[in-house]
């Protein structure tokens, strides 16, 4: 951290100050939470190498998505005079409600979503299920967690990234660069679990409890990361 920070204090090129402001966020506590729960869910598909890595750049898309539209909205709007201030504190007010209790709710869907008699959603004529969803939920994921703003994502977002998109002729492609970097720890991750320890997820294949014993782990991670929000946000 202390290095990034170094780097960042030193850099006058403002692609790489981009960069840097995503890995401090991604790496700072409250983020990093987020980063590591979304590991946790990317995971459990572990005995899928190429489900995983996919995963993992689905859940940074869906972060790039977050950030780079509010970005330029936010630089179409502070363009025409409005305060960044009044802006940054209706986001983050909306982001810190709605970010635990969907947590908790994921968390208690993976426990005991077995139990519920929900209905199987065909495509075609042979009533095939969709096998995509998992794809599609973690750049859900990626979007929610990029807009659950905490106090220092916040500050590097809308106090420093920002006023320097604003400032700046290529500003509409700073936010791309920040958001891939928030990704970059859960990318990394994903790489070494799909290509790097595939033979664990071989092996526990052979298992017939390891699905469940996952989806029990993840679920009680996101209950706990929720929990954790709860604490941070509202008391």
């Amino acid at each position: 951290m202390e290095f990034i920070q170094t780097l960042l204090d030193n850099s006058n090129i403002p692609f790489l100050t981009a960069f840097l402001l995503g890995l401090l966020t991604a790496l700072s506590p409250c983020p990093l939470a987020t980063n590591i729960t979304a590991i946790g869910y990317i995971s459990k598909d572990i005995e899928n190498k190429k489900k995983i890595f996919r995963n993992g750049l689905l859940y940074t898309l869906g972060r790039v998505i977050a950030y780079t539209i509010l970005a330029w909205v936010l630089i179409l709007i502070l363009k025409e005079g409005a305060s960044i201030f009044k802006i940054q504190k209706s986001i983050s007010k909306y982001g810190e409600m709605i970010l635990p209790p969907l947590l908790i709710l994921m968390g208690l869907f993976m426990l005991f979503g077995k139990y519920l008699n929900l209905p199987k959603i065909g495509l075609n004529k042979k009533g095939d299920n969709i096998k995509s969803k998992g794809g599609w939920s973690a750049l859900l994921l990626g979007v929610v967690f990029a807009l659950a703003f905490c106090p220092t994502s916040a500050v590097f977002y809308f106090g420093m990234l920002i006023p320097m998109s604003v400032a700046d002729s290529m500003g509409y492609f700073l936010p791309i660069v920040f958001a891939i970097a928030t990704g970059l720890p859960v990318i990394i991750v994903a790489w070494i679990l799909a290509f790097s320890v595939s033979s664990i997820g071989k092996f526990y294949n052979r298992m017939t409890s390891f699905e469940k014993w996952m989806r029990i782990i993840i679920g009680i991670i996101f209950l706990i990361v929720g929990i954790y929000y709860i604490f941070i946000f509202y008391l």
